[in-house]
């Protein structure tokens, strides 16, 4: 009865989320008249309605209100406890699906990865690297991480690390082509442009007491940041770049940065931030394990 419970629960917060038994039933795996009995059964012991329903749209009752957030909770604690019972000899179960920006291939996840896998070995992990923003509900994944700018949508959002970007070339473009005098000659320049997940038009220039911003046109377009970052260092021109994933080759002799007193903001003054989205209520513990150790690589690169 209390597994019935609970499946019951998880219908009603999926309808609630999806604002539609149809699309509710198809993240789950199940038929949307199955949806409805588990919300019919719910309605009968509770003596309540929980949504209305009409030809366009499925809202919530006061009542559904009320009842979500306990909802969220108790389907937490569930998770929570299968994910204890299944680690009671430290060890944890199942599979992790998400997506990461390309650029994080080249550098921290196929290291975190290694090192969660050895203090959870019985866990499996699929990930999509890509630039696009994915829709982890979409693409029934556990979370994606993405850069930049976190978007309003009814995601949670999860923090992992907050960066600056500035203007990159190669040693070699610099003294094959010269240091650009000022920003409005960037035009005389071969400019890298980062495509995905969607094109500027502008970079934003933020420095001592100035903000301004130019015009970007590319020599150069990719869809892939970490093509951005391998033409850089290739020497084909000038580009956009994380300090996170440029500094190191800074330090090396492989890059330098071009109006090293100007950071590349948004057009509001703000600095990008890597994150993480995933949908409300639906984080077991081995997910939140891996985020942390993330969360924790962020903590070291935004004091490095």
């Amino acid at each position: 009865m209390a597994l019935d419970m609970l499946a019951d629960l998880e219908a009603f917060a999926t309808v609630a989320r999806k604002r539609s038994f149809v699309v509710a039933a198809r993240s789950l795996g199940r038929s949307p008249s199955s949806l409805t009995r588990a919300i019919q059964g719910l309605e009968e012991r509770s003596g309540v309605k929980l949504f209305n329903r009409s030809a366009n749209a499925v809202t919530l009752t006061e009542a559904g209100e009320r009842l979500l957030p306990h909802s969220y909770r108790m389907l937490d604690l569930q998770r929570e406890a299968d994910e204890d019972l299944a680690g009671l000899n430290g060890l944890a179960t199942g599979w992790i699906r998400f997506s990461a920006p390309e650029s994080l291939a080249h550098t921290v996840v196929p290291g975190l990865i290694a090192q969660y896998s050895q203090r959870y070995p019985d866990v499996s992990v699929d990930v999509i690297f890509t630039d696009a923003a994915v829709d982890p509900v979409k693409g029934k994944l556990d979370f994606s991480i993405r850069g930049a700018f976190p978007q309003s949508s009814d995601l949670i959002g999860y923090p992992l690390w907050s960066y600056s970007r500035y203007l990159y070339a190669s040693p070699g473009y610099l003294e094959r082509c010269g240091l650009p005098a000022s920003i409005e000659a960037l035009e005389q320049h071969a400019l890298i442009l980062h495509t995905a997940p969607r094109i500027l038009k502008e970079w934003n220039f933020r420095g001592p007491g100035q903000a301004g911003s130019f015009r970007v046109h590319p020599k150069f377009r990719f869809s892939s940041g970490a093509a951005v970052f391998q033409a850089a260092l290739a020497g084909a021109g000038i580009a956009r770049l994380a300090d996170w994933l440029a500094e190191p080759e800074v330090a090396a002799g492989r890059l330098a940065r071009v109006f090293p007193e100007y950071k590349l903001t948004s057009s509001t003054g703000e600095d990008p931030r890597m994150h993480a989205v995933y949908p409300a209520g639906n984080l077991p513990l081995r997910v939140k394990n891996l985020l942390d150790m993330i969360r924790v690589y962020g903590d070291s690169v935004s004091r490095s």
